[in-house]
């Protein structure tokens, strides 16, 4: 993917650069590069950095797709794929916008700046490192960031995003016998790490969404008045959630009580269990060791390293509590910050009027339950505001089965992507 962008970006002109960052950590698995570009060099022009990543989800066909997740399918009006929307629908929208102005005989009126990396499913592996590294080389000059690398919150009015929640991923690995063993002839001879396991995800969270660990809620920003008249004019409706989940599975009734659980409140949910049964069949196996994947995703003011202290001090409780001979282990895979911004800028300005241009209507601002680690890094590196520019539907299904982006999401996307570098050329900087 990554010499596939170089080879489409270098063809329309841009400067391109693959930049190796070297073997992922405790591994000998070379990290994917990340693509470094620039379209102009005009000293008059301004200098927008856009971002996004050419990495997706793994997908299978078993997993219950209805077509061969990488193989794109484009059918009734939706492009079908892994990656269709998340991310590299709007990679290729970048790409599509400078053919489009060569192909129309339109200067760009901003030199372009490029970073598409390929860890960001597994926490941007190296980027920050590499932003830090480069913020005065690189990236020197740079007067505002777009991420197009999030979603509209339904179905049918576009958004534009000035806060997103981080994300702290967490294993939780019992083990207890040197191999699995036969459920007859041990089972109730020996303590099992599943039912371990079992036990300790289960103290986690609440069926209804409560986190169980404490302390972590009380690191939440109280809300207030103020904010909470943000939620009143948001257009979305409880039937948007039905579409997106295919369900009528919500845990609150109304739209302003979900749309805080997404955006203000954290979260904890339950991911997997690795090194169980999970075949088709019956096998009749105790596993000697399993390990359990959650995650939290963080809002202000949340930090990192007390809600690890949070999340290790209570697992090693329950672990105490309940007396097991196996052994446990907690341990943080990875995470990232969350961030909050404010619309009031130029950088966003210019968006909203890119937005008002080609779809015809205003649209909301918004904060995006999802994660996206570099956000932060690039405001707080930069120094310079960070836009999220959605292409996409809140129903689009990114990390489910039957990935899509709406085709006319897609073709409206490239010129909202286009009409936003023509309004953020000439956008007064002063302006709120």
């Amino acid at each position: 993917m990554a010499h596939f962008i170089k080879s489409e970006l270098t063809a329309l002109g841009a400067e391109i650069e693959l930049r190796e960052l070297g073997k992922q950590e405790g591994t000998d698995v070379d990290l994917p590069p990340i693509v470094l570009g620039r379209y102009g060099n005009d000293p008059k022009k301004r200098n927008i950095l856009v971002y996004g990543h050419y990495d997706v989800q793994p997908a299978l066909v078993e997993d219950g797709w209805d077509t061969e997740p990488f193989q794109l399918v484009e059918k009734d009006g939706k492009l079908i794929g892994r990656g269709s929307t998340d991310d590299k629908g709007p990679v290729m929208g970048w790409i599509n916008s400078i053919q489009a102005h060569q192909r129309a005989g339109i200067e760009l009126p901003v030199n372009l700046v490029m970073c598409f990396e390929g860890m960001e499913e597994y926490g941007s592996d190296g980027l920050d490192d590499l932003i830090r590294a480069e913020k005065d080389k690189f990236f020197k000059g740079v007067d505002a960031t777009c991420i197009c690398d999030n979603y509209w919150l339904g179905t049918s009015h576009p958004v534009l995003t000035y806060g997103i929640r981080g994300c702290s991923y967490y294993s939780v690995t019992v083990s207890g016998p040197s191999a699995d063993l036969h459920s007859g002839i041990f089972g109730g001879m020996v303590s099992e790490p599943l039912i371990d396991l079992t036990h300790i995800l289960s103290k986690l969270v609440s069926p209804q969404g409560n986190i169980l660990i404490p302390g972590i809620m009380d690191m939440v920003v109280p809300l207030t008045p103020e904010e909470e008249k943000l939620y009143d004019d948001i257009k979305y409706s409880m039937d948007d959630l039905y579409a997106a989940t295919g369900s009528k599975t919500n845990l609150f009734d109304t739209e302003k009580e979900s749309l805080m659980a997404r955006w203000r409140y954290p979260t904890l949910s339950l991911h997997g269990v690795e090194g169980a049964f999970s075949a088709p069949g019956a096998k009749t196996v105790i596993p000697a060791k399993v390990s359990g994947k959650f995650s939290i995703r963080t809002v202000p003011n949340i930090t990192p390293r007390e809600l690890d202290e949070c999340v290790s001090k209570y697992v090693n409780k329950v672990w105490k509590d309940l007396g097991s001979k196996n052994k446990m282990e907690i341990k943080l895979m990875h995470d990232g910050m969350w961030w909050l911004s404010s619309p009031n800028h130029w950088n966003f300005e210019a968006a909203k009027k890119a937005t008002k241009a080609v779809w015809k209507v205003d649209p909301d601002f918004t904060r995006e339950g999802g994660s996206i680690p570099v956000t932060l890094t690039f405001e707080e590196e930069l120094k310079k505001n960070v836009l999220l520019l959605p292409m996409g539907r809140g129903d689009d299904g990114a990390h489910s089965i039957n990935e899509k982006l709406d085709l006319i999401n897609y073709i409206n996307g490239v010129k909202t992507l286009s009409a936003y570098l023509h309004y953020a050329a000439v956008q007064p900087m002063a302006a709120a």
